[in-house]
């Protein structure tokens, strides 16, 4: 049951008053066993986190992947850790070290290339590269638990509706973005808050995830404790004469389940790399494996794995914090 919850629950965790009890109706099931199973992998630190997870660029925030080249990786991650923005830090074998995604808020008095700017002069970076998403071919992070699904799978592509977030959206979006209590009614206190009730707090939810502010409302998992301890980048070096398939490329990519993002990112003189991928495997044979089957099915060889060999900061960005102008407040 335990890996039949674990796969329900990365796909999408109900917005109901007793969602435990939805969850339990569906793995044929107890309530109160699904609310203990549950709290087992928040104490055996299986599951990270359950909320929404937001498109940052939908909600108006400017972000990129940075590679930073430095020697004293411990002291430049632990500032650029001070950044409410950076959701994602790593130690990655590679001459550049150390590796983060960024957000800065829509109205950043910075920017972001001059946060950025700002961050390599502050922790003496021998050099550093900006690698926003030029094309977002596939970002969903669902590792197979149980193994048995399929190799390859449809990029669903959905049309977004454009809305104007309101002051209660910005209200609500914060109260979805905590972690949920390990109990039968998690979502009591965003009713009660705000004054709403169940059908509302799901209609406002299905409207951020059709206009695509929300990706989805569910958990992620601690990879290696997930039992995925061979979790790599690898990024790939598209010929000049194959340039104009890129989106070809990209998308035959993206179908392949343990590629849990794909991104076309730009190059430079001394970065010509172009296509990025997530590849998760429980071994790295499987990651081995996955990469020969996409050299097989796009004919492109040309690629480096990044493995991370130190995380240092994995968590959800806080969107519309006051931490971010108090960070640029202090810094900048």
């Amino acid at each position: 049951m335990k890996e039949s919850l674990l796969n329900l629950i990365q796909k999408e965790f109900p917005l109901t008053k007793r969602p435990f009890a939805s969850l339990a109706k569906e793995l044929n099931t107890t309530e109160e066993k699904i609310l203990n199973l549950y709290k087992e992998l928040k104490e055996e630190r299986i599951i990270r986190q359950t909320s929404a997870i937001f498109d940052t660029k939908s909600l108006g925030y400017s972000s990129s992947l940075v590679a930073f080249k430095t020697d004293n990786i411990e002291d430049a991650a632990k500032f650029i850790n001070t950044h409410p923005g950076v959701s994602h830090n790593y130690e990655r074998d590679n001459e550049y070290n150390l590796w983060f995604t960024i957000a800065v808020e829509p109205n950043s008095s910075l920017g972001l290339e001059k946060t950025v700017e700002l961050m390599a002069k502050k922790v003496n970076a021998k050099d550093y590269i900006i690698l926003p998403t030029l094309k977002m071919f596939k970002i969903s992070v669902q590792l197979d638990i149980k193994g048995n699904r399929a190799k390859r799978e449809r990029i669903k592509k959905h049309k977004k509706e454009k809305i104007k977030l309101s002051d209660f959206d910005m209200l609500l979006i914060n109260l979805l973005q905590e972690d949920i209590k390990s109990i039968y009614e998690p979502y009591e206190h965003i009713i009660k808050s705000l004054d709403i009730d169940y059908e509302r707090l799901q209609k406002e939810a299905e409207k951020y995830k059709n206009s695509g502010v929300m990706r989805r409302f569910a958990s992620i998992l601690y990879h290696r404790r997930a039992g995925f301890k061979a979790n790599a980048m690898v990024i790939w070096r598209i010929p000049k004469e194959k340039e104009n398939q890129i989106e070809e490329i990209g998308t035959k990519m993206a179908s392949f389940s343990a590629v849990s993002h794909c991104y076309q990112r730009p190059v430079f003189p001394n970065w010509p790399y172009s296509l990025f991928t997530m590849i998760h495997g429980k071994t790295k044979e499987e990651v081995d494996e996955v990469v020969n089957d996409i050299e097989n099915e796009t004919n492109i060889y040309d690629h480096k794995y990044l493995y991370s060999t130190r995380e240092f900061k994995k968590q959800r960005i806080k969107y519309f914090s006051p931490k971010f102008k108090e960070w640029e407040l202090k810094n900048g």
